[in-house]
């Protein structure tokens, strides 16, 4: 008997991953092209997607259903994006790939926010494997964040459960603070260069040959992190804290560092019983956890 098969789709504002799957979540191909988003915006992406499916569907038999992880924030019902940034996807709001799908394949398809998918990325196959209440953080140009409880997506009324960019600590907003690009600013602001020159590599490369700048930059960075992070903590007492995005693959150097702050924040008893984790599939989280949100919506 052929294994069912399923196409797995990641749509980011950069790239568009794709693979096929078998249900365990071994990959047996995978590829991916530019999103080009703000030059064709939401058709443009829909009919990426087709394309994508259609030379699957040629390649491969009993292909059985499509999954989808993208930006934008998604109805967790419906599948529908309910909204997503213009001046990042023009014309993507609104966009259902379920019905598209549906209609031109009869395959059913699920759809669901990429962060969210990369969290259940991991907590299917990855560093959180084997838990059940994670809250996954991404650090990149913004911060992501995911919440997991009960191995299931927690969606909030307006489907924005776990949005900390917006997260107000002491020092100001999560966004402006901790992020990858807030990092980046800070230290080329501090030693006088053009943020242009700058980037993570060269940062981290300088703090760990022990470049003080650097280090001062990083251990500010962690104090505003760590406060986001204490504040879920507080929130939701999940298992464990799943930490990705670029910057994060510097895990031996950050490791110690953002767990000596977490120390002196929690209560011993919290600090104790909380898993700091760094996120162990990478690329291939929002692929692998559309399939799992596919898997759970469809009970498989």
């Amino acid at each position: 008997m052929t294994a069912n098969l399923y196409i797995l789709i990641d749509i980011g504002g950069t790239a568009i991953k794709y693979a096929i799957s078998n249900s365990d979540g071994l990959l047996v191909t995978k590829d991916q092209i530019p999103t080009e988003a703000k030059t064709y915006g939401g058709s443009g992406i829909v009919n990426k997607v087709f394309n994508i499916i259609d030379n699957y569907i040629k390649t491969y038999d009993n292909i059985k259903g499509v999954a989808i992880s993208t930006a934008g924030m998604v109805d967790k019902d419906s599948g529908v994006i309910i909204y997503a940034l213009e001046d990042a996807i023009p014309n993507y709001t609104n966009t259902d790939f379920v019905s598209l799908i549906k209609h031109k394949y009869d395959l059913p398809c699920t759809v669901e926010n990429d962060v969210n998918c990369a969290a259940l990325g991991e907590l299917w196959l990855g560093a959180a494997k084997g838990l059940s209440s994670i809250f996954c953080m991404t650090i990149g140009t913004s911060i992501g964040g995911a919440m997991i409880q009960n191995g299931l997506l927690v969606h909030g009324a307006s489907n924005s459960a776990g949005e900390i960019a917006y997260m107000q600590v002491k020092n100001g907003m999560l966004h402006k603070l901790a992020s990858t690009t807030a990092l980046v600013t800070a230290y080329a602001k501090l030693i006088n260069k053009d943020v242009s020159l700058v980037n993570g590599m060269i940062l981290f490369d300088n703090a760990q040959q022990g470049q003080v700048e650097a280090i001062v930059c990083i251990d500010k960075f962690i104090d505003d992190l760590t406060d986001g992070i204490t504040n879920v903590i507080c929130c939701q007492n999940p298992q464990a804290i799943v930490l990705g995005g670029g910057i994060m693959a510097r895990d031996e150097f950050l490791k110690p560092r953002i767990l000596a702050s977490l120390k002196a924040k929690l209560r011993p008893i919290v600090f104790e019983n909380t898993k700091l984790e760094f996120a162990k599939l990478l690329n291939d989280a929002g692929m692998l956890g559309a399939l799992y949100n596919y898997k759970q919506k469809q009970n498989i």
